[in-house]
């Protein structure tokens, strides 16, 4: 079977809306089904900002990465990765750094949106640096070993280690901090780890409070239940590592440019994001 057939029988057995194809849809994208819209608009009327929200996440994501590159950093491993839309790594990296040299790994155990990558880097990718490859982020080992395999990353070189608007669908009791703690120790000095975190820390008011607790009500139907952190809750992921100034902020307000939405109140977003630095580099 091509991955063009096995993507297309993955469509036909979706019986519940998919977070990353809801994302992809909040993100203006195309590779979403109707069960993923219904859903997204039903959110949307519930709390309206979480489409500038979700475009807030990819706003920040291309602003990191290109941080990484500037800092010297030219391969990337996107944990979760999703499904692709505007502004992927490979695509931000590759524009970033000249002359072909990034390298980049996609993982997601989502297998439709497994697929829609692997179709996308074949059709626009090249196979010596870009690959997409299956496994969940929270088995660490065997996915470091997967990444190793491909032999697209050096593991003696630093990384961009990407997790994107991902751990807010994972339980605490599903030991996220342990996963990140493998990770971490297996990177080499320099490398960075770049995290976006929805947050309902802080409410404007009454009324956004309870729009949110609903909205985490409707996300419990879908393939991906949502949760929220708090920037002292994030920062544990980063362990020991220095977190890049300005530090864990809402993410309109980590090193914003002219495009970025929402910088004039970052924190409407309600989205937090932070980037550190593995010392001793």
């Amino acid at each position: 079977m091509t991955d063009r057939e096995a993507l297309t029988a993955l469509q036909n057995s979706l019986d519940r809306p998919s977070a990353a194809r809801v994302y992809d849809y909040l993100l203006g994208g195309t590779r979403n089904y109707a069960i993923d819209r219904e859903f997204a608009e039903k959110v949307q009327s519930v709390l309206p900002i979480i489409g500038p929200a979700a475009r807030t996440c990819r706003q920040f994501l291309g602003r990191a990465v290109r941080h990484c590159v500037a800092s010297g950093i030219t391969q990337f491993v996107d944990l979760g990765s999703g499904l692709p839309t505007e502004g992927n790594v490979h695509e931000v990296a590759d524009a970033a750094a000249e002359g072909g040299i990034t390298r980049v790994v996609y993982v997601d155990n989502e297998p439709v949106a497994l697929a829609h990558s692997q179709v996308l880097l074949a059709d626009t990718a090249d196979p010596e640096r870009h690959r997409a490859i299956g496994g969940d982020l929270l088995e660490a080992r065997d996915v470091w070993r997967t990444v190793q395999d491909t032999g697209v990353i050096d593991p003696d070189r630093p990384v961009g280690l990407v997790i994107n608007a991902v751990l807010h669908f994972i339980e605490d009791d599903r030991e996220p901090a342990a996963a990140l703690n493998f990770y971490r120790s297996r990177l080499a000095p320099g490398s960075m780890l770049v995290l976006s975190h929805v947050t309902t820390e802080n409410p404007s008011d009454e009324a956004e409070r309870r729009a949110m607790e609903d909205t985490e009500a409707l996300y419990e139907g879908t393939t991906h239940p949502g949760l929220s952190r708090n920037a002292e809750e994030l920062a544990r992921f980063f362990g020991d590592w220095e977190i890049v100034e300005p530090g864990i902020v809402y993410a309109p307000a980590w090193h914003p440019d002219k495009h970025t939405l929402s910088k004039d109140r970052p924190a409407r977003t309600r989205v937090l994001a932070g980037v550190g630095r593995k010392p001793g580099a």
